[in-house]
């Protein structure tokens, strides 16, 4: 029996990895080096990936009217929801299920930024930018942007603490960015 248990683990593999091949096409952009599991949940002409990306089985990164970006070298653990819209909840004299109307602030641009780790069961909303080097701890819940090297968690989630003094950040960045893309103390104190 560990024959046929094998052979069927090794074609479900090569199955899965041209499948999900196909469907790197779908996505507006994609990069190199992406996986994610063929049964993920994605809006793909909305979302633009970078290279060396991760994402955990049970992803649902959905935006109808604005885009989601995810830069390069970037992991998500399972189960992971970006949302980059919104429901008009202010008609007045209608069901909410039957308004279609959008006002500009339904839908707002999602974009994670280069070398960020966003943990298992997190959620990402409209108008979030997760900035360079972040970790976001798994449950979270990001409603707003936070400046880079942030570590943030919580319902609604909020800065833990910073990944790296400013020190630290120079010298992680020395050899990783070009120097127009570096942090600046500005950036970073924001």
């Amino acid at each position: 029996m560990k024959y046929p248990a094998r052979l069927y683990i090794f074609l479900k593999n090569v199955f899965n990895r041209l499948l999900r091949y196909s469907m790197k096409h779908l996505f507006k952009t994609c990069g190199s080096n992406v996986k994610f599991s063929v049964f993920d949940t994605f809006s793909f002409n909305s979302i633009e990936l970078g290279s060396n990306i991760y994402i955990g089985k049970g992803a649902k990164f959905s935006a109808r009217h604005s885009v989601i970006r995810i830069n390069d070298n970037v992991m998500f653990g399972p189960n992971v929801l970006i949302r980059g819209g919104n429901h008009n909840t202010e008609v007045v004299g209608e069901w909410m299920f039957f308004v279609k109307d959008k006002r500009d602030s339904d839908d707002e641009d999602v974009t994670i930024e280069s070398d960020v780790w966003v943990g298992a069961n997190s959620t990402i909303l409209k108008g979030v930018t997760i900035k360079k080097g972040s970790i976001v701890a798994a449950g979270a819940v990001v409603t707003k942007s936070f400046p880079p090297y942030s570590v943030i968690g919580g319902v609604p989630a909020k800065l833990l603490k910073r990944r790296f003094d400013f020190e630290t950040v120079k010298e992680h960045e020395k050899n990783l960015y070009p120097n127009e893309e570096k942090t600046t103390l500005k950036l970073y104190e924001s």
